[in-house]
């Protein structure tokens, strides 16, 4: 008669063993947390560095302040304008002075198609000299 030992009997596995399985799913989840705001971030750009300190101001003549306000109208040194009229006082400026400068500053909450208009009429009449202002000017 034959003895069979316990220790040689082979043992069939019906159990899935989830362990791995899970370890799995939490290295995937980690990484999908970290990956996430980086994707929601937005393009990156490399901007240019803004002039130094080195050149010397412009001249306060030749400086033209072009204001518009959160109503849509416009103002060029102080006094109210309609576009037609600030065109011509532009026009006559830069017939005058063709390097003058135009500072344009616009109200936060202003309509974008006043300062577009603004825009359009300063490249018609030739002047490329603009700069957007802001608070801190």
């Amino acid at each position: 008669m034959r003895r069979f030992s316990q220790k040689h009997q082979l043992v069939t596995l019906s159990d899935i063993n989830v362990t791995p399985l899970l370890d799995l799913s939490f290295v995937l989840l980690i990484i999908f947390m970290i990956a996430t705001p980086l994707l929601e971030k937005g393009i990156t750009l490399q901007l240019p560095v803004g002039g130094g300190t080195d050149a010397a101001p412009p001249d306060p003549e030749r400086i033209h302040v072009l204001d518009v306000s959160s109503e849509g109208t416009y103002y060029y040194r102080q006094e109210e304008l309609h576009l037609p009229e600030l065109e011509a006082r532009l026009g006559s400026a830069h017939a005058e002075d063709p390097d003058l400068i135009v500072y344009l500053r616009g109200d936060r909450i202003s309509e974008y198609g006043r300062i577009y208009d603004l825009l359009s009429m300063l490249e018609d009449l030739g002047i490329s000299n603009v700069s957007f202002r802001g608070t801190n000017e």
